[in-house]
Protein backbone atom coordinates (compact mmCIF):
# COMPACT_ATOMS: atom_id res chain seq x y z
CA UNK A 1 0.00 0.00 0.00
CA UNK A 2 1.35 3.36 -1.45
CA UNK A 3 1.95 5.88 1.78
CA UNK A 4 -0.42 8.44 1.93
CA UNK A 5 0.39 11.88 0.83
CA UNK A 6 -1.85 13.89 2.77
CA UNK A 7 -2.61 12.16 6.81
CA UNK A 8 -5.35 14.25 8.57
CA UNK A 9 -4.63 15.31 12.36
CA UNK A 10 -6.79 11.88 13.49
CA UNK A 11 -4.43 9.56 11.25
CA UNK A 12 -1.07 11.53 12.94
CA UNK A 13 -2.18 11.30 16.61
CA UNK A 14 -2.70 7.54 16.18
CA UNK A 15 0.97 7.21 15.02
CA UNK A 16 2.04 9.73 17.58
CA UNK A 17 0.79 7.50 20.71
CA UNK A 18 1.90 4.13 18.54
CA UNK A 19 5.49 6.40 18.79
CA UNK A 20 4.97 7.35 22.65
CA UNK A 21 4.40 3.93 23.85
CA UNK A 22 7.26 2.46 22.02
CA UNK A 23 9.53 4.81 23.46
CA UNK A 24 8.27 4.51 26.78
CA UNK A 25 8.96 1.08 26.51
CA UNK A 26 12.42 1.75 25.55
CA UNK A 27 12.54 0.10 22.14
CA UNK A 28 13.69 1.71 18.96
CA UNK A 29 11.93 1.02 15.35
CA UNK A 30 14.02 -1.46 13.97
CA UNK A 31 13.79 -3.57 17.03
CA UNK A 32 9.63 -3.65 16.75
CA UNK A 33 9.73 -3.97 12.72
CA UNK A 34 10.56 -7.60 13.23
CA UNK A 35 7.63 -8.50 15.38
CA UNK A 36 6.04 -7.38 12.66
CA UNK A 37 7.79 -8.58 9.60
CA UNK A 38 8.16 -4.93 8.25
CA UNK A 39 10.97 -2.79 8.18
CA UNK A 40 12.01 0.19 10.45
CA UNK A 41 11.38 2.50 7.61
CA UNK A 42 7.36 1.21 7.64
CA UNK A 43 7.20 1.55 11.44
CA UNK A 44 8.16 5.27 10.84
CA UNK A 45 5.68 5.46 8.23
CA UNK A 46 2.92 3.83 10.61
CA UNK A 47 4.16 6.21 12.81
CA UNK A 48 3.70 9.27 10.97
CA UNK A 49 0.36 8.44 9.95
CA UNK A 50 1.34 7.78 6.91
CA UNK A 51 0.65 4.09 6.43
CA UNK A 52 -2.40 2.74 8.30
CA UNK A 53 -2.45 -0.13 10.94
CA UNK A 54 -5.08 -2.61 11.30
CA UNK A 55 -6.62 -3.57 14.90
CA UNK A 56 -4.95 -6.80 15.22
CA UNK A 57 -1.67 -4.81 14.56
CA UNK A 58 -2.46 -2.09 17.35
CA UNK A 59 -3.03 -4.74 19.81
CA UNK A 60 0.15 -6.46 19.10
CA UNK A 61 1.94 -3.21 19.10
CA UNK A 62 0.17 -2.27 22.77
CA UNK A 63 1.21 -6.20 24.06
CA UNK A 64 5.03 -5.70 22.78
CA UNK A 65 5.39 -2.58 24.73
CA UNK A 66 3.85 -3.64 27.76
CA UNK A 67 0.76 -1.27 27.67
CA UNK A 68 -1.74 -2.61 30.63
CA UNK A 69 -4.00 0.25 30.07
CA UNK A 70 -6.70 -1.45 28.69
CA UNK A 71 -8.96 1.48 28.17
CA UNK A 72 -6.38 3.09 26.32
CA UNK A 73 -5.60 0.45 23.62
CA UNK A 74 -9.31 0.48 22.99
CA UNK A 75 -9.18 3.76 21.95
CA UNK A 76 -6.53 3.60 19.86
CA UNK A 77 -8.23 0.41 18.23
CA UNK A 78 -10.97 2.23 17.66
CA UNK A 79 -8.89 5.05 16.06
CA UNK A 80 -7.54 2.24 13.43
CA UNK A 81 -10.44 0.82 12.94
CA UNK A 82 -12.38 3.99 11.35
CA UNK A 83 -13.03 3.90 7.83
CA UNK A 84 -16.02 6.39 7.45
CA UNK A 85 -15.23 9.56 5.79
CA UNK A 86 -17.49 12.83 6.84
CA UNK A 87 -18.52 15.49 5.02
CA UNK A 88 -15.54 17.10 5.25
CA UNK A 89 -14.06 15.02 2.49
CA UNK A 90 -16.09 16.92 -0.04
CA UNK A 91 -13.57 19.95 0.45
CA UNK A 92 -10.59 17.83 0.17
CA UNK A 93 -8.54 19.53 -2.63
CA UNK A 94 -10.87 22.51 -2.10
CA UNK A 95 -9.77 23.84 1.17
CA UNK A 96 -6.59 23.48 3.00
CA UNK A 97 -6.57 20.27 4.74
CA UNK A 98 -6.16 22.09 8.27
CA UNK A 99 -10.15 22.91 7.59
CA UNK A 100 -10.66 19.16 7.51
CA UNK A 101 -8.41 18.00 10.29
CA UNK A 102 -10.64 20.75 12.32
CA UNK A 103 -13.84 19.09 11.39
CA UNK A 104 -12.52 15.62 11.46
CA UNK A 105 -11.19 16.73 15.09
CA UNK A 106 -14.77 18.51 16.36
CA UNK A 107 -16.62 15.46 15.11
CA UNK A 108 -14.63 12.98 16.79
CA UNK A 109 -14.55 14.50 19.99
CA UNK A 110 -16.29 13.82 23.70
CA UNK A 111 -17.08 17.63 24.49
CA UNK A 112 -15.64 21.23 23.14
CA UNK A 113 -14.65 23.81 25.37
CA UNK A 114 -13.94 26.58 23.84
CA UNK A 115 -12.51 30.42 24.55
CA UNK A 116 -12.69 33.36 22.45
CA UNK A 117 -11.94 36.98 22.87
CA UNK A 118 -11.77 38.71 19.51
CA UNK A 119 -14.42 36.95 17.34
CA UNK A 120 -17.57 34.86 17.43
CA UNK A 121 -16.53 31.10 18.10
CA UNK A 122 -16.85 29.63 14.23
CA UNK A 123 -19.28 26.99 15.32
CA UNK A 124 -21.74 29.74 16.13
CA UNK A 125 -21.01 32.10 13.64
CA UNK A 126 -23.56 33.03 11.00
CA UNK A 127 -23.24 32.93 7.10
CA UNK A 128 -22.97 36.44 6.98
CA UNK A 129 -20.25 36.57 9.91
CA UNK A 130 -18.43 34.20 8.40
CA UNK A 131 -18.17 35.93 5.09
CA UNK A 132 -17.22 39.37 6.79
CA UNK A 133 -14.38 37.37 8.61
CA UNK A 134 -13.43 35.47 5.71
CA UNK A 135 -13.36 38.47 3.31
CA UNK A 136 -11.15 40.81 5.49
CA UNK A 137 -7.74 38.56 4.46
CA UNK A 138 -5.24 39.73 2.68
CA UNK A 139 -5.10 39.21 -0.34
CA UNK A 140 -8.60 39.41 -0.95
CA UNK A 141 -10.24 35.91 -1.74
CA UNK A 142 -12.39 35.45 -5.23
CA UNK A 143 -15.94 34.24 -4.80
CA UNK A 144 -14.56 30.80 -5.24
CA UNK A 145 -12.39 30.42 -2.47
CA UNK A 146 -14.44 32.29 -0.80
CA UNK A 147 -17.97 30.54 -0.58
CA UNK A 148 -16.40 26.76 0.39
CA UNK A 149 -14.96 28.26 3.45
CA UNK A 150 -18.10 29.97 4.43
CA UNK A 151 -20.33 26.69 3.76
CA UNK A 152 -17.73 24.55 5.46
CA UNK A 153 -17.83 26.95 8.49
CA UNK A 154 -21.63 26.66 8.62
CA UNK A 155 -21.22 22.66 8.72
CA UNK A 156 -19.02 22.84 11.34
CA UNK A 157 -22.32 22.82 13.34
CA UNK A 158 -23.64 19.44 12.75
CA UNK A 159 -21.50 18.11 15.74
CA UNK A 160 -24.22 20.61 17.86
CA UNK A 161 -26.98 19.72 15.65
CA UNK A 162 -27.01 15.98 15.09
CA UNK A 163 -28.64 13.24 16.71
CA UNK A 164 -26.34 12.97 19.76
CA UNK A 165 -24.72 16.34 19.72
CA UNK A 166 -21.13 16.86 21.38
CA UNK A 167 -21.14 18.44 24.47
CA UNK A 168 -20.25 22.19 23.58
CA UNK A 169 -19.11 25.25 25.90
CA UNK A 170 -17.99 28.35 24.92
CA UNK A 171 -16.72 31.42 26.76
CA UNK A 172 -16.97 34.81 24.87
CA UNK A 173 -15.23 37.88 25.72
CA UNK A 174 -17.26 40.91 25.56
CA UNK A 175 -15.09 42.34 22.63
CA UNK A 176 -15.90 39.36 20.24
CA UNK A 177 -19.76 40.61 20.73
CA UNK A 178 -19.46 44.16 20.14
CA UNK A 179 -16.77 44.42 17.18
CA UNK A 180 -18.99 45.19 14.16
CA UNK A 181 -16.94 42.62 11.99
CA UNK A 182 -19.39 43.46 9.26
CA UNK A 183 -22.82 46.10 10.09
CA UNK A 184 -25.17 45.91 13.02
CA UNK A 185 -27.61 44.04 11.10
CA UNK A 186 -25.23 41.22 10.48
CA UNK A 187 -24.35 41.59 14.60
CA UNK A 188 -27.56 41.81 15.72
CA UNK A 189 -28.51 38.04 13.76
CA UNK A 190 -25.69 37.17 15.08
CA UNK A 191 -26.13 37.42 19.15
CA UNK A 192 -29.68 35.76 17.68
CA UNK A 193 -27.85 33.03 16.86
CA UNK A 194 -26.23 32.73 19.88
CA UNK A 195 -28.80 33.02 21.64
CA UNK A 196 -30.95 30.52 19.92
CA UNK A 197 -28.08 28.02 20.55
CA UNK A 198 -27.96 28.63 24.40
CA UNK A 199 -31.71 27.08 24.35
CA UNK A 200 -30.29 23.63 23.26
CA UNK A 201 -29.41 21.87 26.45
CA UNK A 202 -25.96 20.43 25.06
CA UNK A 203 -24.53 23.86 24.81
CA UNK A 204 -23.55 26.77 27.08
CA UNK A 205 -22.42 30.08 26.31
CA UNK A 206 -20.67 32.26 29.02
CA UNK A 207 -19.27 35.79 28.87
CA UNK A 208 -16.54 37.76 30.22
CA UNK A 209 -17.35 41.13 30.50
CA UNK A 210 -15.31 44.58 30.28
CA UNK A 211 -15.93 45.23 33.84
CA UNK A 212 -15.34 41.84 35.09
CA UNK A 213 -12.29 41.59 37.61
CA UNK A 214 -9.38 39.29 37.18
CA UNK A 215 -8.94 38.62 33.69
CA UNK A 216 -5.73 39.36 32.26
CA UNK A 217 -6.12 36.52 29.87
CA UNK A 218 -7.00 38.53 26.42
CA UNK A 219 -4.48 36.68 24.07
CA UNK A 220 -5.71 33.13 25.43
CA UNK A 221 -7.73 31.45 22.51
CA UNK A 222 -8.29 27.92 22.40
CA UNK A 223 -10.72 24.87 21.42
CA UNK A 224 -9.81 22.07 24.00
CA UNK A 225 -10.93 19.04 22.51
CA UNK A 226 -11.79 16.29 24.50
CA UNK A 227 -11.00 12.67 24.07
CA UNK A 228 -12.42 9.37 24.87
CA UNK A 229 -9.89 9.57 27.56
CA UNK A 230 -8.00 12.75 28.98
CA UNK A 231 -4.61 11.41 27.29
CA UNK A 232 -6.23 11.34 24.05
CA UNK A 233 -7.36 15.63 24.43
CA UNK A 234 -6.41 17.96 22.15
CA UNK A 235 -5.63 21.72 22.05
CA UNK A 236 -6.74 23.42 18.51
CA UNK A 237 -4.90 27.10 18.74
CA UNK A 238 -4.84 29.27 15.37
CA UNK A 239 -0.81 30.03 14.88
CA UNK A 240 -0.18 32.54 12.08
CA UNK A 241 0.38 29.79 9.27
CA UNK A 242 -2.46 27.52 10.58
CA UNK A 243 -4.06 25.82 13.12
CA UNK A 244 -1.55 24.50 16.10
CA UNK A 245 -2.88 21.19 17.24
CA UNK A 246 -1.27 20.42 20.90
CA UNK A 247 -1.60 16.85 22.31
CA UNK A 248 1.88 16.72 24.63
CA UNK A 249 0.63 15.97 28.17
CA UNK A 250 2.78 18.74 29.65
CA UNK A 251 0.93 21.15 27.08
CA UNK A 252 -2.85 19.85 27.98
CA UNK A 253 -2.29 19.68 31.35
CA UNK A 254 -1.19 24.13 31.21
CA UNK A 255 -4.36 24.74 29.04
CA UNK A 256 -6.51 22.63 31.33
CA UNK A 257 -4.97 24.90 34.03
CA UNK A 258 -5.73 28.56 32.31
CA UNK A 259 -9.54 27.15 31.32
CA UNK A 260 -9.47 26.95 35.08
CA UNK A 261 -8.58 30.49 35.67
CA UNK A 262 -10.53 31.91 32.21
CA UNK A 263 -13.88 30.08 33.87
CA UNK A 264 -13.46 31.87 37.49
CA UNK A 265 -13.62 35.23 35.36
CA UNK A 266 -16.85 34.21 32.78
CA UNK A 267 -20.32 35.13 34.02
CA UNK A 268 -22.98 32.11 35.11
CA UNK A 269 -24.50 30.39 32.03
CA UNK A 270 -28.16 32.71 32.96
CA UNK A 271 -26.02 35.77 33.92
CA UNK A 272 -24.69 35.75 30.08
CA UNK A 273 -27.77 34.86 28.22
CA UNK A 274 -29.04 37.94 29.80
CA UNK A 275 -25.70 39.80 29.11
CA UNK A 276 -26.34 39.26 25.97
CA UNK A 277 -30.06 40.03 25.60
CA UNK A 278 -29.41 43.41 26.50
CA UNK A 279 -26.64 43.92 23.73
CA UNK A 280 -28.90 42.42 21.26
CA UNK A 281 -31.33 45.63 22.34
CA UNK A 282 -28.31 47.98 21.69
CA UNK A 283 -27.78 47.44 18.29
Amino acid sequence: MAPRSQPTARQVRLGTELRRLREAAGLKAREVAGLLSSTSAQMSQVEAGLAGVSEERVRRLAAHYACADGAFIEALVAMARERAQGWWEEYRGVLPPVFLDVAETEHHGAFLREVVTTHVPGLLQTPDYARAVFGYMVPELPESELKPRIEHRIKRRSVLERKVPVPYETIIHEAALRILVSDRSTARAQLQEILRTIECEHATVRVIPFAGEGFAGAGIEMMYVGGTLPRLDTVLRDAPHGTAFIDAESQLARYRALLHKVERAALPPVESRDFIHRLTKEL
